[in-house]
């Protein structure tokens, strides 16, 4: 069985809501077993750059609250490259890490794959750390939980303005390549329509869809648009829809940035601090190039490799086919 005495954590790619209290349980359940802990700043830049530190049961104290991630997060890419990520190992061994917990989404995991089949003899553990909620292996992915409830909250207020006007919103959320974030927001808020990335909407059947809403003494509409819709994004839907739609006065809202911040949710401070726990545990039974993962409320183990095949994630089905029932 594979010996570890020194971990290191990283956070990369998109920050999410969850993270700190991930990266708490990391240092806590290592040191309780014995094992060193070296923070490592800006994900694999920090590796590169050897821009990391020793974290002690006080480097995690009074961070479960906050949003983000104390270790900070950037897109790195040296590391994709033979060369930077050759640098990276040196410092890695120097500083007498031989495992990694590595939290964060697909790009994330796609480089500590490829580090851990390079140099298999430092251990590699994923968490998946996303508010798109996209990975294989794991029914919720960090701060997808608390990112719809910003949503919703923001979509509740928009709600009473377009109310007030009798106005069309089209509110774009977060959501290139999935669509988990504006399914479970539009179904939670009421929505008339849900632009997925996942499932082709025709411009004309969403105005045939408001038409009668309007026919059916709606005073206001909220359709929402995940931002890797097909039909050329939020302002390309409103624009068509405004050409045939007169009896709405039309606005857009991008929610942005605002959907990844703030304090996690119960759900998220919980299921980070199982996360953490069960990475670290999974490295000393002598686990790498795996990612754990929440499955049916227990902790279970994905190979990396498969939890990054997105050929296998499905929105539910249910939810798809309330979609459409429900918004008539």
């Amino acid at each position: 069985m594979r010996k570890i005495s020194k971990i290191g954590v990283l956070t990369s790619g998109g920050d999410a809501p969850g993270m700190n209290p991930c990266i708490r349980a990391v240092v806590r359940t290592a040191l309780y077993n014995g094992l060193e802990v070296v923070g490592i700043r800006q994900g694999y830049k920090g590796l590169i750059d050897n821009d990391m530190y020793e974290m002690d049961r006080r480097s995690v104290s009074n961070i479960l609250n906050l949003g983000g991630t104390i270790l900070k997060t950037a897109r790195c890419l040296p590391f994709k490259t033979d060369e930077g990520m050759e640098q990276a190992y040196q410092h890695a061994k120097a500083r007498g890490i031989d495992a990694l917990v590595v939290i964060g989404g697909d790009g994330t995991f796609t480089g500590a794959l490829r580090f851990s089949r390079k140099y298999p003899d430092i251990a590699v553990m994923g968490v998946p750390g996303t508010i798109d909620n996209d990975l294989c292996g794991s029914t919720y992915t960090l701060g997808f939980d608390t990112a719809t409830n910003t949503v919703i909250q923001a979509i509740d207020k928009i709600r009473d303005t377009a109310d007030a006007h009798d106005r069309l919103f089209f509110i774009e959320v977060m959501g290139r390549d999935s669509g988990a974030i504006a399914l479970r927001a539009g179904i939670s808020c009421g929505a008339e329509a849900i632009l997925l990335p996942e499932r082709a909407t025709a411009i004309d059947d969403l105005i045939a869809n408001l038409k009668e809403g309007h026919m059916n003494k709606k005073s206001s509409s909220i359709v929402i648009v995940a931002e890797g819709d097909k039909n050329g994004g939020v302002y390309g839907v409103a624009k068509a829809v405004q050409e045939e739609v007169k009896n709405y006065d039309i606005k857009v809202t991008i929610l942005g940035h605002l959907q990844r911040g703030g304090a996690p949710s119960s759900f998220d401070r919980i299921l980070g601090s199982r996360l953490g726990f069960a990475a670290v545990n999974a490295l000393i039974a002598g686990e790498s190039q795996k990612m754990v993962g929440l499955q049916a409320n227990h902790i279970l183990m994905t190979d990396l490799e498969a939890a990054l095949n997105h050929h296998e994630f499905k929105l539910e089905e249910d939810l798809l086919q309330m979609m459409d029932i429900l918004s008539i």
